[in-house]
């Protein structure tokens, strides 16, 4: 079967592939290879390899419940990149929000031990006299002496630093608090596990003395995340290449084709996630424990403990659909909501100052004008046919727009009161224009792949120097 997709496909290439010979009149003429070419295989395999790899890296999965099975948390993933790959607007502001939370998270987690180690004078005092001894020994003499001490001290310390043993750090920090967002500390009663901890519930615990705090550092999470520095390094990589190779094609004036143009926009809002999300851990499968020191049985203090035991709530219709058919092949089906943190974060428990709401806002409409504003660049390029070249420039406009519609909707309803926002006039212009955003969304995606039928000959014209850098 693969055989056959490949003389299909080299079929195409061949067809397709220009037969006068390669020249050009731009100021590029020497960065235009006249040697080798780029075919349509290529084109389509590097579009969707850079689209799978920056999808597949920025989305950031919550730790599955221990009693989740291996499908069910294939389909979990898969749900997150199919709403990368239909809506990356909205994956940015899901990111930015988490990122804000984390950020009110990490604060008061901090506020805690501070006001903690505050209680404690015997260590300050220690501490204190340590740093007047190593005030009184400073060395005395010229400026240039003073100087070269300062130098050396600080080339010691990074010496030290690197190439020394350092003792763990249990500062808490935003990838702490990530890994609390995601579910990553599971309370266990009588050995068993009981409830994911929100970060709220783990601090009104660690509190309440009912547990110990987590005995965790920075670098053990990192060490459970499956992503590093080469892995982060080699995306950013050949999102890197494939951008400057689109620009300097642009530069030499040859053609860009479609699936590129939409290659583009995903990477960029990829890389802005990407960013944001830069400490949160990457495909965490097990959760840290933390265990109740209390006599009683269960932990009675903790909220919505009485609706534990009712099915989470759909995340996503099919996979609900997909559960029941499980069941129907002797595999459980939905986990206990406890054991596990929502998919998409829940709103209830998210607590943003006003100017921080202001700028999650503002990033979800301009990351969605970004990414139509992109797909506008093709607006005069070649299309086989006026009514695909009509479609895709209504499309981009559509989705380049929608943000500023949404803005302005959003400002007249917010001035009408709740009411008005409940009512079934509001419903309907969300679902029109939800429909319409999908539609035009629906309508790119597959003019990505029809407008392939009928290239100019000179897409197929390669930049020299991007044949000699390795990538996908």
């Amino acid at each position: 079967m693969h055989s056959l997709l490949y003389i299909l496909y080299l079929s195409r290439v061949i067809q397709a592939a220009p037969t006068t010979k390669l020249t050009t009149t731009s100021d590029c003429s020497e960065g235009v290879s006249s040697v080798g070419h780029r075919t349509l295989w290529s084109i389509v395999s590097t579009c969707i390899l850079t689209l799978l790899a920056c999808i597949y890296s920025s989305t950031h999965p919550n730790i599955p419940s221990p009693k989740d099975r291996p499908v069910r948390i294939l389909l979990r993933r898969f749900g997150i990149m199919g709403l990368a790959l239909l809506s990356p607007d909205l994956l940015v502001a899901w990111a930015i929000r988490q990122w804000l939370w984390a950020r009110y998270v990490t604060a008061q987690f901090k506020g805690h031990f501070s006001a903690r180690r505050l209680q404690e004078p015997s260590e300050i005092h220690d501490g204190n006299q340590t740093l007047v001894a190593h005030v009184d020994g400073e060395p005395s003499g010229p400026v240039f002496l003073l100087q070269f001490h300062t130098l050396a001290g600080t080339f010691k310390k990074w010496l030290k630093g690197h190439f020394s043993e350092q003792p763990e750090d249990y500062t808490w920090t935003q990838t702490h608090s990530f890994f609390a967002l995601m579910g990553g500390f599971m309370l266990y009663v009588d050995g068993e596990p009981y409830l994911t901890l929100s970060p709220d519930h783990l601090l009104d615990l660690i509190r309440a003395g009912s547990i110990d705090a987590p005995a965790l550092t920075a670098r053990q999470i990192s060490d459970r995340s499956k992503g590093n520095a080469i892995s982060k390094g080699l995306i950013i990589f050949q999102g890197t290449w494939f951008i400057l190779q689109l620009l300097s094609r642009a530069i030499c004036h040859l053609a860009i084709t479609h699936i590129e143009v939409a290659t583009l926009a995903f990477a960029v809002l990829n890389f802005i996630v990407y960013a944001v999300w830069w400490n949160k851990p990457l495909d965490v499968q097990c959760p840290h424990p933390v265990y109740w020191k209390s006599t009683e049985s269960k932990p009675e203090i903790i909220p919505r403990v009485s609706e534990d035991d009712l099915p989470m709530p759909s995340e996503i219709i099919v996979l609900s659909v997909v559960d029941s058919c499980l069941q129907m092949i002797g595999i459980d089906a939905m986990s206990p909501r406890r054991l596990h943190v929502p998919t998409f974060d829940d709103l209830r428990g998210i607590k943003f100052q006003p100017w921080e709401s202001n700028v999650l806002t503002f990033a979800g409409f301009t990351a969605g004008a970004i990414f139509g504003g992109i797909h506008c660049t093709a607006w005069f390029y070649v299309f086989p046919t006026y009514q695909e070249q009509v479609l895709w420039r209504m499309s981009a406009i559509t989705i380049t727009c929608s943000p500023l519609l949404c803005f302005v909707v959003a400002l007249v309803l917010f001035r009408s009161g709740t009411e008005e926002r409940g009512s079934v006039r509001y419903k309907v212009l969300l679902c029109m224009g939800l429909a319409e955003y999908l539609i035009a969304r629906i309508i790119l995606f597959l003019l990505m792949f029809t407008t392939l039928r009928n290239l100019p000959s000179n897409a197929y014209k390669v930049v020299s120097w991007s044949t000699f850098l390795p990538h996908l």
